[in-house]
């Protein structure tokens, strides 16, 4: 069972930044990947960026290039740099783990940006 402790959402202004972080209480070479998803309100759940074991960064559709993602394996922590935020941009966001089959989940953190 992997705990995923998140930390960072809040209110923002459009064209403002956040930083989310993401701590596993497992040693994050033991995880296939780990990522950050969202979800607003009467939308589906969306990849916005995960990293591979390997390193591999994936990004979603909201990325537009205004989000890095990047891990501190000392802390067993990936981190979500979001910048020029905007309005669509709120949401829950959720971190995810995946050990080969099966998907974590932490319990989200609310990013509202303000217009």
């Amino acid at each position: 069972q992997v705990q995923l402790a998140e930390s960072g959402g809040g209110l923002v202004q459009a064209g403002g930044s956040l930083r989310l972080s993401c701590a596993s209480s497992e040693n994050i070479f033991m995880l296939n990947s780990m990522g950050w998803y969202r979800q607003a309100p009467g939308k589906q759940r969306e990849l916005v960026a995960r990293i591979t074991l390997g390193g591999k960064i994936i990004y979603g559709d909201p990325d537009e290039g205004r989000f890095t993602i990047s891990r501190d394996v000392g802390l067993n922590t990936v981190n979500l740099q979001m910048n020029n935020l905007k309005p669509e941009d709120t949401a829950v966001y959720v971190c995810n783990a995946a050990i080969l089959r099966n998907d974590y989940w932490g319990q989200g953190t609310q990013v509202t940006v303000s217009s």
